[in-house]
């Protein structure tokens, strides 16, 4: 069975009403208990704030769901090393790179991501889906 990690977008498009097959699709990834790092989280918390508005208090029961149904992975300095390589090599930016350096240290072989290339895979082990490609 594949390991899967999540990018911020999934998170985000799971609470988005706007796009509702983004919707169900995204439910159904973080129904499989994803993987997903701190960056992550930060840029979710950020778009859940700033752009939507959101109390704090209804970002934080959010953010606590998530951490039930997901798993969680800090970032370590390990990881800050290896996005700096990911970001040279592949020319990432270098959030993009922590939160793909830490699906590789948690061993993933799926990445979702409506923003990276589809069907690139890295360090051949992580293959990055967009899983609402038509």
């Amino acid at each position: 069975m594949n390991k899967i990690a999540v990018d911020t977008n999934i998170l985000l498009y799971a609470l988005d009403d706007f796009y509702p097959e983004k919707q169900i699709i995204s439910i159904e990834i973080i129904a499989d208990n994803p993987s997903f790092c701190s960056q992550s989280l930060s840029e979710f918390t950020n778009v859940c704030l700033r752009r939507w508005r959101f109390s704090k208090v209804k970002v934080a029961q959010i953010i606590k769901t998530y951490l039930q149904q997901c798993t969680y992975v800090p970032v370590t300095e390990a990881m800050m090393l290896k996005a700096i390589e990911i970001m040279t090599i592949y020319d990432f930016q270098l959030f993009d790179s922590v939160i793909i350096a830490s699906a590789l240290e948690t061993g993933c072989t799926i990445f979702y991501s409506e923003d990276m290339s589809d069907g690139q895979i890295i360090e051949q082990q992580l293959k990055i889906i967009n899983p609402f490609k038509a």
